[in-house]
Parts: structure tokens; sequence; C-alpha cells
């Protein structure tokens, strides 16, 4: 039976909907549930919900949380906060993967230094699989890393490639490298060094990606800095809710356009499914020893639900052991790390 450790007081509706999400996930999906926080609250939920006797479900006490605003060194020094407490459960062995709503690069601090990285990976990095026309593309790393070496964009690459043919069912994905033009030798420094290492591996590399490539499918991996990367997710993201409510604005002004929502609702509803980061559920920091999902602040029980699935599917797939062989058979031996 698969364990995963859900970081209960992290997130913009901690603790109510994340110990919601932790009762639909033993429900659906039949794994042990370490719900770490306030066991209190925790329990008080429970008994609402008639969960308490769950024998799937199991309070672990944290006395602190981490905050929103709170530095990501701080979750090293803050040893009862509930992220540490579940990340330690990884470490140890009593869980086998762990979920949180909370700070980011909190996260990504007890990902990198408590639960820790594959030997073979220098520095974990986020992935995110983006909808297109065609199915995902995958982006990496969207906010790990910053100031990153020609050796660690190579590495992201394996990482999204082993990803993408894994966990999204892509053969042979198509891999590029983020760049400002697609002939080889446009782009900075980094992405102009990159190119050749890239170029040298036995992944499916196909060269520059550029902005457009990213949502268009004609790459399956796109590899960039962290810094980049993550301005393109905010971004991304942002701009989603911009056009959600520039549609509902002008459906508010006209009649005809509400009885034409009528007739689209099937449609709108399938888009909103693709486009709703509950669907989902979190997306993993790549390369470390257990999975590590990060979901979003504002999860709600169904996204909490779905980040326990997805840490599920990288353990029943066996991701990491895939990852590793990947890291050696992919990269020349005179580029390894």
């Amino acid at each position: 039976m698969l364990k995963i450790a859900v970081d209960c007081m992290g997130g913009d509706y901690a603790p109510l909907e994340i110990v919601k999400g932790c009762v639909l996930a033993a429900k659906e999906l039949g794994y042990k549930i370490y719900l770490v926080g306030d066991k209190n609250r925790i329990y008080q939920i429970l008994e609402t919900s008639g969960e308490k006797d769950n024998p799937l479900l199991e309070i672990v006490h944290a006395e602190e949380k981490i905050e929103m605003n709170d530095p990501p060194s701080n979750v090293l020094r803050k040893k009862n906060s509930s992220l540490y407490v579940a990340a330690m459960l990884v470490r140890k062995g009593e869980a086998d993967g762990l979920v949180s709503a909370g700070n980011t690069g909190a996260v990504l601090a007890v990902g990198k230094f408590i639960v820790g990285a594959e030997e073979e990976v220098e520095r974990p990095a986020i992935g995110v699989a983006l909808p297109n026309p065609k199915g995902k593309t995958v982006l990496i790393d969207v906010g790990a890393n910053v100031d990153c070496k020609p050796r660690h964009l190579v590495q992201f690459a394996v990482m999204g490639h082993t990803y993408a043919q894994e966990i999204l069912g892509i053969k042979n994905p198509r891999v590029g490298i983020l760049s400002i033009g697609e002939e080889e030798g446009k782009g900075n420094e980094l992405v102009k060094e990159t190119y050749p290492l890239l170029k040298n591996t036995k992944l499916n590399f196909k060269g520059n990606a550029e902005g457009r490539d990213i949502y268009s499918g004609t790459f399956d991996v796109i590899v960039c800095d962290g810094f980049v990367g993550n301005v393109i997710l905010k971004a991304s993201e942002s701009l989603g809710f911009a056009v959600v409510h520039l549609i509902k604005e002008e459906i508010k002004n006209s009649w005809l356009a509400k009885l034409g929502t009528l007739l689209l609702m099937p449609v709108l509803n399938n888009f909103k499914k693709k486009a709703d980061f509950a669907e989902y559920g979190g997306i993993p920091l790549l390369g470390a020893k257990k999975p590590v999902i990060i979901t979003h602040g504002r999860a709600n029980a169904k996204a909490i639900k779905n980040a326990v699935r997805v840490a599920g599917k990288f353990l029943n797939t066996s991701f990491n052991k895939k990852l590793v062989e990947n890291l050696k058979a992919l990269i020349p031996e005179g580029e390894k790390v």
C-alpha cells in the first residue's frame, strides 16, 4: 500500500480543504495518508466528515506551520512545522511521497535537503505539463533553479524526456531548448553553450524552440533556466485568468452571447477541465529521491486528491529508476556531471 504524507497546514484553504482532499484520496485511491499538522483541527474536520476512524487516515501532529511569506530557509529551522515533519516521514521511509500546497520555496527546500536528490542528479527541477492542441508539452525548469550551467540544462532535458515518456506516455519525445530564434546560434550564452551538448546526447533533440512553440505542440519537452520558466508559468496563469474574465464580461453585455453560452456550455466545461489546475493536482520536483508534489496555494479538496494521485503515479511507474537509467544512457560519458 502506498503511503503519502500531506502537509495539511500549507495553502490558502488549509487545513479544511487539504483534509477533505485527503479523505477523497483515501476513498478513491486506497492510499494510506498521513495528515500532518495541528492534530486538534484535523481531528475536528475528520469527525465532522465522519472519517475519524478511517484506518487509511492517520494524523501526525506538528505544532508549527510555514507561512506563505516565510523565506525558504526558515523551513530548515522550523523542525516542528507541518512541512518539515511531513518531509521527515518521507526521508525516514515511513511515507513514500510528499504533497504540499504551501510556500513553494519552502517545499523546494525540503525536497532538495530533507527528502534529497538522486545521487546522479545535481539539481532537481520542476517540470510542468502544459496543454497544447495535440496533448502536452513539458516545460522544465519552471522555478527550482536560477543561474544554471549548461550541464544542468542537459540533465533537465533528460528529466523532461523521462517525464514525457513515463508519465505522459509520449514515445521518443521531441526535445528543444527555449531561445529567441529557431536557428542554431541564436540565444544567450547559456543557450548557445547548451545547444551542442544536447545535440551530442541520445535524446530526440530538435533544436531551438521559440516562445510560440510552448503551446503549439511542436515540441514535447522544452528546456529552460528556472528563472525564465517561472516567468512563463506565471504569465501563462495570469493570461488564463484574464481571458476568462474578458469572456465573462462580454457575455454579461449581450443577451445573444448569453444564449450562445448555453449552447456552448459542454465545450466551455471541457475547456475549463483542461485548463483547471485542480484537474492536474500538482507539479513534481523531478530528481528528488521520492515524489515531492507541489500544488497550487489555492488548492481545493479536488486538487489535493489529484496531487496525491500524481504522487502515486510516479511511484507506480518507477519513475526514478527510469530517470537514473536515462541519465546514464542518454548523456555521453564525457558530459556527465
